[in-house]
């Protein structure tokens, strides 16, 4: 099943794309840091966008960059683009073939902005407009569900954003991802237990907050477009401002929560609905408090900085469709409706 070996190759791509990739990142930085950049203008669809979520936070943080997602419509349909001044515009895209991205780019060169593509595809249409271009080396990926794109996307900003700001420590966590991976995959059995429990689940929430909101997203996209589950993703903060109000007991919840800033208000909302509206609870985390919250649990490695946690914690929620996918019986490969490459103007 090409689904199920892409989500377990993941560790080997992320090491090829440390290996092969750097000293070109390393070029990139060096030549972005002589520009004068005031923010970045990310332009992806689906899996590719929640990649830019990470992105958000993680430049954010570490490089004091503003991130803004880009309205891909207003460029190749609307024909209003905003004004681009100083910015650097990126593209994400597995294929690098759809034309709204592209379009963003095209765009954005004749503003006279810097543009940076992160693709699997660096000789697509995408990878040809752009000033530069990064290849996430994940090889061919053949299922329809993007799993090794996403953790190489991400890979890639994260690569970038360590060579803008020179940190050789944060080069050094980078370092350790895959065999974080390696140790998250080792539980595959254990998820694919817990998975039959909500074989007939039809709906649930995903939490997740600050890096893991970017988690939360891809989670629940995976459960739609494999599972056919309805799974809305919110910030744990979102989700008390309304829409707690749609659980009730026996209500499913995912939830991704892992140490570090965010941790005791993820704590403080799990404790809420497991304590007061008696949710059924799924959590993901390296906290032993928030594991035994939960009804199910998979745990991740305890020494794992929270901004490098969405490359991982990703691969159980994705670990999880799978096999619900299986439990329901449906096609691993194929869900209905769905292409590889979906190409939006």
């Amino acid at each position: 099943m090409s689904l199920y070996s892409e989500i377990v190759e993941q560790a080997e791509v992320a090491e090829r794309i440390l290996r092969e990739q750097r000293e070109n990142v390393e070029m990139i930085a060096n030549s972005l840091k002589k520009r004068d950049i005031s923010y970045v203008f990310l332009a992806a669809r689906g899996t590719s966008d929640n990649a830019g979520r990470y992105t958000k936070y993680l430049w954010g943080a570490h490089n004091r960059i503003p991130v803004a997602l880009a309205t891909p419509s207003l460029f190749s349909i609307y024909h209003q683009p905003p004004v681009l001044k100083d910015a650097l515009v990126i593209g994400i895209s597995q294929s690098g073939k759809s034309p709204d991205i592209v379009s963003v780019l095209a765009e954005a060169r004749q503003q006279g902005c810097q543009t940076l593509t992160i693709t699997n595809e660096p000789e697509s249409p995408l990878g040809e407009i752009a000033d530069f271009k990064i290849d996430i080396c994940a090889g061919s990926e053949l299922a329809v569900a993007a799993t090794k794109t996403y953790t190489a996307s991400m890979m890639a900003t994260a690569m970038l954003s360590c060579a803008l700001s020179g940190n050789e420590t944060h080069w050094q966590v980078l370092k350790k991802v895959p065999a974080w991976m390696r140790t998250v995959l080792t539980k595959t059995e254990a998820i694919a237990r817990i998975a039959e429990r909500y074989r007939f689940m039809e709906q649930c929430v995903v939490l997740g907050r600050g890096y893991n909101y970017s988690t939360a997203y891809e989670w629940s996209l995976k459960m739609k477009e494999l599972c056919y589950v309805m799974a809305d993703p919110y910030s744990s903060a979102d989700f008390q401002h309304g829409p707690i109000a749609l659980v009730e007991q026996g209500f499913p919840v995912m939830a991704v929560s892992v140490q570090g800033q965010v941790m005791n208000d993820s704590l403080g909302l799990i404790d809420v609905l497991v304590r007061e509206h008696k949710v059924e609870l799924l959590t993901i985390s390296n906290d032993d408090r928030a594991l035994e919250m939960g009804t199910s649990g998979v745990a991740l490695p305890a020494d794992m900085p929270e901004w490098i946690t969405p490359l991982v914690s990703i691969l159980p929620a994705q670990l999880f469709s799978y096999y619900l996918t299986r439990a329901k019986g449906l096609n691993t490969e194929s869900p209905r409706g769905l292409n590889k490459v979906t190409e939006t103007i």
